[in-house]
């Protein structure tokens, strides 16, 4: 625990039997409580590395439910369990789990309900081997999506992110898509529902082993993010009633 507040570690794994033990085996067990891993009908050896390695709270679905869908499920088990703190962290190792204590003590601390961990802010995204086109893509999307929503973050697609509680049981991410546009639908569901977001630098990794998507669905994700910038500036105006924004019943 971190002042009084549990902290739980959720994994979203799809095909990571090569890197979630080295994931969790940096996870810093003298500060977080629990960890879940929910392995989204991998086709590898995911579930058996985690099996092997005594993971308490391991989901498996029985079908591929998408990484939006994926996080779903890691959300309700975390609250479940009685999180204070939710991290979400790839187990894919792009993402140092060194940062969790930093982005804990922020929420403990109530100096931010939110946290993510940036790879633009410094030169970590390009520095880690970040391909040219999808940094230009990042930065061109960002620079959109500040300009619709009003926020002024370093970037909205980074999947290492921690939430307060309140967070999670107010903002409806059960509405939202069950691809990879679910991410950015929950930044702009956090920010219309009035929460703050703080970002820490965060150094990352691209490797063979680690996961990314490819052109076809980057353009996809890339349209999708657009439509719910756009969604939120009409929300805003009075001009759209979008279900995403509705409040949690």
């Amino acid at each position: 625990m971190l002042l009084g507040k549990k902290i739980i570690v959720v994994l979203p794994a799809y095909n990571a039997g090569k890197t979630i033990a080295q994931t969790i085996a940096e996870i810093p067990f003298d500060l977080v409580d629990e960890y879940v891993v929910v392995d989204d009908a991998s086709t590898d050896n995911t579930v058996e590395v985690a099996s092997a390695l005594h993971v308490k709270n391991l989901i498996r679905h029985d079908r591929n439910k998408g990484y939006g869908g994926n996080q779903k499920t890691c959300y309700n088990k975390a609250l479940e369990l009685g999180g204070d703190i939710i991290i979400m962290l790839h187990p894919d190792y792009q993402y140092t789990p060194k940062l969790i204590p930093s982005m804990a003590y922020m929420i403990a601390s109530g100096l931010y309900p939110v946290v993510i961990a940036s790879r633009i802010l410094g030169k970590g995204a390009l520095k880690g081997g970040m391909p040219m086109y999808k940094y230009i893509a990042n930065r061109f999307l960002t620079w959109i999506q500040n300009l619709l929503i009003n926020q002024k973050l370093s970037e909205y697609h980074s999947g290492y992110r921690a939430f307060s509680r309140d967070v999670l049981e107010n903002v409806n991410y059960e509405a939202n898509s069950d691809d990879f546009v679910f991410d950015n639908q929950m930044l702009a569901q956090i920010f219309y529902a009035g929460y703050e977001i703080a970002e820490i630098t965060c150094p990352t990794k691209y490797f063979e082993e680690a996961s990314s998507i490819n052109l076809r669905r980057s353009i996809k994700y890339g349209l999708g993010v657009l439509k719910t910038s756009t969604g939120y500036f009409l929300q805003k105006l009075g001009l759209a009633s979008l279900t995403i924004f509705k409040p949690k019943k």
